[in-house]
């Protein structure tokens, strides 16, 4: 109970601290959200002793605590007290996120908050209120995109409940979630979105890997390789035309003219996915495509996995140990930018990840 008021205290010192009428209505709601959630929490344990608790619930309950506790044992990552809760939201997602963007320019407006530092979106607990937002920064004259997300981390500042929205995950994009979320409030580096996702992800990656030795499963490899190849195909394409309009606003042509330009690589997009699409078979991104395709929502799909290759190498010159592993990691947190994405910038050990999902 005094973690638990200390945390309301945190939340509101925080909006205390702001001074704006716009930065405190933020965080107001921000906090109101954060409350709300401790406010609704449940515990997993008591849920799991009910006899009336749907069965599908039940089982994914019991996955992230089995996954939680290898998170700890295994991965030696800090569990805390987060995910030992639970929150039935009455929403499909738990936040929303807006991101925007000038109407010539690839790179996406920041955002900078305590603790988490600067970041390219600003997230809402409500939908119609991330609208409202995306609204004045449209009439502010910039390209605006609104997304819903599952989960977020605070970074270890609450005890993180596990929500409703993310149920709804296979079980192996479950366990890979919480172990990416627990990641993050092991290392976070405020600023540096690449880094922090990167390392996350490869956590992630690793971290399902040895799960994955634990808890075999038939044909679930060859399942995971096919998603990444994909997720890798989506972002190299969308990462190619965002490199392809930040040419064309660089390029010095009349605004008319490049307006024309830039609808015309918005259809080129469309039509390249539409090939890559039936060549997989598959129709997971096409709510994604069916959005504006302007510069807000091309900065959704950043380079947060550019280096995963690195963290892979430092892995294996780490001989496999996460201890030591983490231990290089907070090394390189502590170098300027440049010389940490130079020591990472390596293709080194992709080919050591790739292998560890191969069957038997």
């Amino acid at each position: 109970m005094r973690r638990f008021l200390l945390s309301i205290v945190f939340a509101f010192a925080v909006i205390a601290l702001l001074s704006s009428c716009e930065t405190v209505g933020y965080y107001g709601q921000a906090a109101q959200g954060q409350i709300s959630l401790l406010l609704e929490r449940r515990q997993i344990d008591r849920l799991l002793a009910q006899e009336d608790l749907d069965v599908n619930t039940r089982r994914k309950l019991e996955l992230i605590l089995n996954a939680r506790r290898f998170a700890e044992d295994t991965l030696l990552l800090p569990a805390g007290n987060s995910y030992l809760s639970y929150v039935e939201l009455q929403r499909p997602f738990v936040i929303w996120n807006v991101f925007a963007a000038t109407e010539f320019s690839t790179t996406p407006v920041s955002w900078c908050y305590p603790i988490a530092g600067c970041v390219s979106y600003r997230g809402f607990f409500s939908e119609a209120r991330a609208q409202r937002f995306a609204m004045d920064l449209q009439s502010d004259g910039l390209e605006v995109y609104s997304g819903g997300v599952d989960a977020y981390s605070t970074l270890g500042w609450f005890a993180d409940p596990v929500t409703s929205s993310v149920l709804r995950r296979a079980d192996h994009r479950l366990v890979a979630l919480l172990f990416h979320e627990l990641s993050h409030s092991l290392i976070y580096l405020p600023g540096d979105t690449t880094f922090n996702e990167s390392f996350a992800t490869f956590v992630e990656q690793e971290g399902l890997r040895r799960w994955l030795q634990e808890f075999p499963q038939d044909g679930i490899a060859a399942q995971i390789l096919a998603e990444e190849s994909m997720q890798k195909q989506f972002v190299a394409l969308v990462s190619g035309y965002r490199d392809r309009f930040a040419e064309l606003y660089a390029s010095g042509m009349a605004e008319d003219l490049m307006r024309h330009q830039k609808e015309f690589l918005r259809q080129s997009l469309r039509d390249d996915y539409a090939s890559l699409r039936g060549v997989w078979n598959y129709t997971g991104y096409d709510r994604w495509f069916e959005g504006p395709l302007n510069n807000a929502q091309l900065s959704t799909v950043a380079s947060y996995n550019d280096l995963v290759p690195g963290f892979a190498a430092l892995l294996e010159e780490a001989g496999g140990d996460l201890a030591l592993f983490y231990a290089r990691v907070r090394e390189l947190t502590s170098l300027p930018k440049t010389e940490r994405d130079a020591l990472l910038a390596t293709d080194a050990g992709t080919n050591a990840l790739q292998s560890g999902f191969q069957e038997s």
